[in-house]
């Protein structure tokens, strides 16, 4: 819609757009104060968006098609994600609250266990789109190992493991809302009902959104209680996913099965989430500072002391 305006204000049709004009456009997105990730973001939605045009015989070529490098607008491995953090102990501090979320319905029990999947499901690593879109066949048994069908980013389907933790949350879950029949849906011929129920559904039974997945989050993150007091606010679907991958490398998990778990088509994209493992312990700047400590004329006048010199003797 950005772009939309942007041409309207211009008087561009977009369809007639050429490089150039995304070139300017993103040029005034800068000038306006939008972030690089901002505009990474949007360059790359309207490259998607151009890229169906094309194909469909709209547009003759991708105008949004542009060396990014060249724009400054590449992603380099040396920056650090400013998705938050989150630890383990956060983690089950978000499962603990999304057990006891409060609610006055008389669905609380089925809405609690809901809660408590999300954020276990979450905790698989899945992104956000990928938790919507799956429906209850997509559960199923390999090699006697309860596992999720996900169909990630291209249309690529991976074999997401279930922890004994996602796993009975999911049960329940499920368990919980057969027995109160929320998720009873017409079945069409020819297909079973799991092919066309959600996995994770609304109170009618209904696919959850995007944006119901993120407002239950922060509502669980809110309360959390103190482990989550300060970032609370910060809380999104991704943040767990990010989550994942950092716990996972600090556990020295392979950065192979890490990419496979999580779907990263480069394993520099897992590398990428890497730099979140970076701690006190990784750092040199308690080592800068102990030498900026014993360049202190003061510091060095102390250790001329009488009782200094007495001490070096001894």
């Amino acid at each position: 819609m950005a772009w939309f305006r942007w041409c309207a204000g211009i008087g561009l049709d977009p369809r007639k757009a050429t490089g150039t004009e995304v070139k300017a456009w993103l040029h005034a997105l800068d000038a306006a104060g939008a972030e690089k990730r901002t505009r990474q973001r949007m360059l790359s939605t309207l490259s998607a968006f151009y890229g169906h045009l094309t194909e469909i015989g709209v547009v003759p070529a991708n105008p949004a098609a542009l060396n990014r490098a060249r724009l400054g607008l590449s992603r380099s491995s040396r920056e650090a994600s400013p998705t938050i953090r989150l630890t383990a102990a956060q983690l089950r501090a978000l499962l603990d609250a999304a057990a006891r979320l409060p609610n006055r319905t008389r669905h609380r029990d089925l809405f609690a266990y809901r809660a408590v999947a999300v954020v276990a499901l979450l905790t698989l690593g899945l992104r956000v789109s990928e938790l919507v879109g799956l429906n209850r066949d997509d559960l199923v048994v390999s090699g006697g190992e309860p596992m999720l069908r996900v169909l990630g980013k291209g249309g690529v389907r991976r074999e997401v493991y279930l922890t004994e933790l996602a796993d009975a949350a999911l049960r329940e879950y499920l368990a919980e809302r057969d027995r109160t029949g929320e998720a009873a849906v017409p079945t069409l011929r020819g297909r079973t009902a799991a092919e066309r129920t959600p996995m994770i559904a609304t109170r009618d039974g209904g696919r959850c959104s995007r944006f119901d997945i993120n407002a239950l989050l922060k509502r669980i993150a809110t309360h959390a209680g103190p482990a989550l007091a300060d970032v609370a606010h910060l809380v999104h679907p991704h943040a767990l996913r990010h989550a994942y991958v950092t716990i996972a490398l600090e556990q020295d998990a392979r950065i192979q099965h890490v990419q496979a778990d999580v779907g990263h088509a480069s394993i520099s994209t897992t590398q990428y989430y890497d730099r979140g493992r970076r701690t006190r312990d990784t750092t040199a700047a308690d080592l800068v500072a102990a030498a900026i400590a014993a360049a202190d004329p003061r510091n060095a006048e102390a250790s001329d002391t009488p009782a200094a010199a007495g001490t070096e003797r001894g």
